[in-house]
């Protein structure tokens, strides 16, 4: 008995997806099929690759290390294959995107219609949720960062720079006093991201006094957003997320001549060579289509970088 790719392929789906039946969803096959697939596939290589337990699988230490050595190859074959046709054929198979939830659903959605109607044979998967997700393991060919990269094994274009920005509503600030100075920000609450720490993102230094974390913490910016609409505090978060509410008076920036540092907003990739032709073509759209100042920033005071 021998493996095929098509062994490889449903492997991987059934690691991305963490069950058999979320594999055999995206792939339109039958859980028996996908479960057969991988049953026969262990026992070619004579080794467990997952766990069963009520109904449940788990990965074993073989199925990561194994995944992790046929992500980049898989890749590799892929992009030789896709790329052998020349400039003139057109884009096939499968483009995995990742990106941060509220700047996906905000700035990406046509962008990204765009490249799909310029590729009509390519199947396009979009994921927006804002944690960082290892590309490689989870399966995405291509993913938008915002913030420095941490993780220096993948390939990035930079697309722009945005800054954080401190807000409040107007009836917040009738209520408990304009800021005009960081030295104004004491006795404050601003309202919390989940994933990171008020300190960690404070824009202005620390020569400047950030405001208390304050009783309500979100895991996303517009959410976050909302509640400083809503009055219960200050929030500090991206321009892209606020500029509307900015523009028409919702929102008050606050301490706009600050200097601070930009976040990048960038696209990256995993390192393939050749780079596969659908990647190199989307990382090229993007780019194309950030080659002016953002929408979001025209019209709106940005702070000096630091």
């Amino acid at each position: 008995m021998t493996w095929t790719l098509t062994d490889i392929r449903t492997f991987l789906a059934v690691l991305d997806a963490g069950s058999i039946s979320g594999a055999a969803v995206r792939a339109d096959l039958s859980k028996s099929v996908v479960s057969k697939r991988i049953s026969e596939f262990e026992a070619t290589l004579g080794v467990p690759l997952f766990t069963r337990h009520a109904g449940r699988i788990t990965p074993t230490d073989s199925a990561w290390a194994l995944a992790d050595r046929l992500r980049p190859a898989l890749a590799e074959l892929v992009a030789a294959t896709e790329n052998i046709g020349g400039a003139e054929t057109p884009l096939r198979g499968r483009l995995a995107i990742a990106a941060p939830m509220s700047f996906g659903i905000r700035h990406l959605g046509p962008i990204i219609a765009d490249f799909a109607s310029a590729h009509p044979a390519l199947e396009i998967v979009l994921d927006y949720d804002d944690r960082n997700t290892d590309l490689g393991r989870a399966g995405y060919d291509v993913a938008l960062r915002i913030g420095q990269l941490r993780d220096s094994s993948l390939m990035a274009r930079r697309l722009c720079q945005d800054p954080r920005t401190l807000v409040a509503s107007p009836e917040y600030l009738a209520r408990h006093g304009d800021i005009r100075h960081p030295d104004d920000l004491g006795g404050h609450d601003c309202i919390g991201y989940l994933n990171v720490r008020l300190s960690d993102i404070w824009p202005y230094g620390a020569d400047t006094q950030a405001p208390a974390q304050g009783r309500i913490t979100a895991n996303n910016g517009e959410a976050m957003r909302d509640m400083a609409l809503g009055g219960i505090g200050l929030a500090l978060l991206p321009l892209f997320i606020v500029d509307d509410a900015i523009r028409d008076g919702r929102l008050v920036q606050l301490l706009p001549d600050l200097p601070q540092e930009l976040l990048p907003i960038s696209v990256v990739w995993p390192p393939a060579k050749p780079m596969p032709r659908k990647t190199r073509l989307f990382v090229d759209h993007m780019v194309q289509a950030f080659n002016e100042v953002p929408g979001w920033q025209r019209g709106i005071a940005l702070p000096p970088a630091t």
